[in-house]
């Protein structure tokens, strides 16, 4: 089920949760595959990636296992992207990252989640997108949350958590992330 605001709510013991578990064993034994390979595997790792999200990402594409993802249907890639090691892709909302995007080591990209209700937390896991513009940088230990968009040329300072949309062209940073100042050139 989707909402005006891009929200998926996938309710618990259902088909659609079941359907939701089966992504992600199969994410599981994928990553799995994948966090046997070094950064010397490029071509191998980038193989594993795509049979991960379904269709094959460029050959610019760069990753540094090891790698974490709970599904992978729902992530698309631009060109020219490179991925540090230790990094988490929670993608039930959807994940769309554009070309030129720089995503630091233990960066946690994170769409779903549940109700604060302690009463309603596993009735159900509720799942919003995050868009990550052209020319990004998220740097070391940041957190992106679901239904934010990161604009174009923005960087994300390291450790930051980010609760709502980032403008373009400035320079984020804090718990949670804030505007530091403008980065226009």
């Amino acid at each position: 089920m989707a909402h005006e605001d891009h929200t998926r709510v996938i309710p618990g013991r259902t088909p659609q949760s079941a359907a939701m578990l089966a992504d992600v064993k199969r994410a599981m034994a994928i990553t799995a595959r994948l966090n046997q390979l070094t950064f010397n595997d490029a071509d191998e790792v980038r193989a594993l990636f795509s049979e991960l999200i379904g269709r094959k990402v460029d050959d610019s594409f760069l990753l540094i296992p090891p790698f974490y993802a709970t599904g992978g249907a729902d992530t698309r890639i631009g060109r020219n992207v490179f991925i540090n090691q230790n990094c988490t892709f929670y993608d039930l909302g959807g994940l769309d990252i554009a070309d030129d995007v720089l995503i630091g080591p233990n960066v946690s990209l994170i769409t779903s989640g549940h109700p604060l209700e302690s009463s309603r937390r596993r009735a159900f896991t509720t799942a919003r997108p995050i868009v990550i513009e052209r020319n990004v940088w998220i740097a070391a230990g940041a957190t992106v949350l679901g239904g934010v968009a990161i604009g174009e040329n923005s960087v994300v300072a390291a450790a930051s958590v980010v609760t709502r949309d980032v403008p373009a062209n400035t320079l984020v940073g804090g718990n949670p992330a804030r505007v530091i100042r403008s980065i226009a050139e």
